[in-house]
């Protein structure tokens, strides 16, 4: 059973996020084109998954919402943020997602994930700190009065 999942501190999330918070009424929300607004922002609302646990539903609106729906996708599944963003549920407008806590399975995924696509840069840098490391000890032995044969 996941936790419940609240409105209001998903839209904290996304606000100190830099994204502005629209403020829509749920009849607003589902009525007409998100393209329509005028600012690019986001509006949540509390929603009950299948299993009866609370959840929330976020909706990009704006002239540029297909950005501001990467953003509000972006933002959640921060490894901080701990929450699983889902796109395919059945219900869901084009610019809307469904916002639930992450199990800590999810969790560790997004971790090994990162470590994965981080590695080339990581080795690439312990190889450079140890090519400078050996340079500067090369160095304070020159330094020293002692030099090196070859």
């Amino acid at each position: 059973m996941s936790r419940t999942t609240r409105s209001h501190t998903i839209a904290t999330h996304l606000t100190n996020g830099g994204l502005t918070h629209l403020r829509l009424t749920e009849a607003e929300q589902r009525d007409g084109h998100p393209g329509r607004h005028d600012a690019d922002g986001f509006a949540v609302r509390q929603h009950t998954d299948g299993t009866g646990t609370p959840v929330v539903i976020a909706g990009a609106y704006g002239p540029d919402w297909f950005a501001t729906m990467r953003e509000i996708i972006h933002r959640l599944e921060q490894p901080y943020l701990k929450c699983t963003v889902l796109t395919d549920e059945p219900g869901l407008a084009d610019h809307e997602v469904l916002v639930r806590w992450a199990t800590s399975d999810e969790i560790q995924e997004r971790k090994r994930a990162q470590a994965r696509a981080q590695a080339p840069l990581a080795a690439l840098l312990r190889k450079n700190l140890a090519a400078a490391k050996a340079d500067a000890g090369r160095q304070a032995l020159e330094d020293a009065g002692q030099t090196s044969l070859w």
